[in-house]
């Protein structure tokens, strides 16, 4: 099944989701309100929810309450991409103009503030700790995750064991949480919900080492973005530190990160993305995400073979080979 085929059978659902997510970020302030739904009506996978979603199905199925905890997730998500956004001075994502670019850093930061606060109120009114402990946590690691990707800004001696506590802190642990939670909030057995976890780190670990890679090998039309952002600002992603490792390619890579960090990425950063295709470092970035995948595949193996864990294996696939 695409994708796209799996979005059409829970169009009604997910519609629901969004309007409870435009709904749930306006408010009764002219700015604020717009750029909180300027940042929702960018779109967006919406992955997170479709998680939550799919999980739901394991347990008892109720979208009253499944949206409380889909909606915060996905509110999370995106108030950590204006933060984002305002960290890596980016202009575009999604290909529309980010918060900061169309206003400022400061109401993007307050926005982004104003999102997360919101995100807490909704998941509050479902009398579960356990859904409370898991968002909070998830927002700390996650927190913890940009503090250590600013600091390592230009850092060539990080190794793929940093890189790979990074990004689980960055993006896989609101997916996995995304497929725990659903469960938990649907009544699902401890099993089953553990189970779902591993499969949502797992998924997520890949999920953030494909977007690496489309960084460095997709198009602006395909990732809304400019390709390089990633080493523009510094941040030494997957494929670069196995390209650094690579003895062809190893000394001018050095370079041309040096020269974009001396000119604070205001250089064409072609060369340096050239060399990295031309490396070992795509190909070994792209089989351990493929070892990601397996082993999300592999921790819903028992699940019960109903068609919400056909859809797993499909967006773990998707995942694994998107190009946008």
């Amino acid at each position: 099944m695409k994708i796209l085929d799996l979005y059409t059978k829970m169009k009604s659902d997910l519609n629901q989701i969004e309007l409870e997510l435009e709904r749930s970020i306006s408010i009764d302030h002219a700015v604020l309100n717009e750029a909180s739904l300027h940042l929702a009506k960018a779109g967006g996978k919406r992955l997170r929810p479709v998680f939550v979603l799919l999980a739901g199905k394991f347990g008892q199925y109720d979208l009253d309450v499944l949206q409380k905890v889909a909606v915060p997730l996905e509110m999370i998500h995106m108030s950590s991409l204006v933060h984002d956004d305002v960290i890596d001075d980016a202009d575009t994502r999604r290909g529309q103009v980010t918060v900061n670019s169309k206003w400022d850093n400061r109401i993007a930061m307050y926005t982004g503030d104003y999102i997360f606060g919101k995100a807490l109120t909704i998941a509050a009114e479902l009398d579960n700790p356990v859904i409370h402990q898991y968002l909070s946590k998830a927002m700390v690691q996650m927190s913890i995750g940009e503090m250590e990707q600013i600091r390592d800004f230009f850092n060539i001696e990080q190794n793929v064991r940093h890189y790979l506590l990074r990004i689980r802190r960055k993006t896989a642990l609101l997916i996995a949480i995304s497929c725990l939670l659903g469960a938990v909030a649907a009544n699902a057995d401890e099993k089953t919900a553990r189970q779902l976890y591993r499969y949502g780190y797992n998924v997520g670990m890949a999920f953030q080492i494909r977007d690496d890679l489309l960084d460095l090998l997709g198009t602006e039309k395909q990732i809304g973005k400019p390709p390089g952002s990633d080493i523009r600002q510094g941040n030494i992603t997957l494929p670069v530190i196995f390209a650094l490792e690579d003895e062809r390619v190893q000394e001018a890579l050095l370079e041309q990160i040096r020269v974009i960090r001396d000119e604070n990425g205001a250089v064409d950063t072609k060369p340096a993305i050239e060399l990295i295709r031309s490396s070992t470092g795509i190909d070994k970035a792209d089989r351990l995400a493929d070892r990601f995948i397996e082993k999300a595949l592999q921790a819903i193996r028992e699940l019960p073979a109903i068609p919400a864990k056909k859809h797993l294996v499909d967006i773990a696939h998707f995942v694994n080979k998107r190009t946008y």
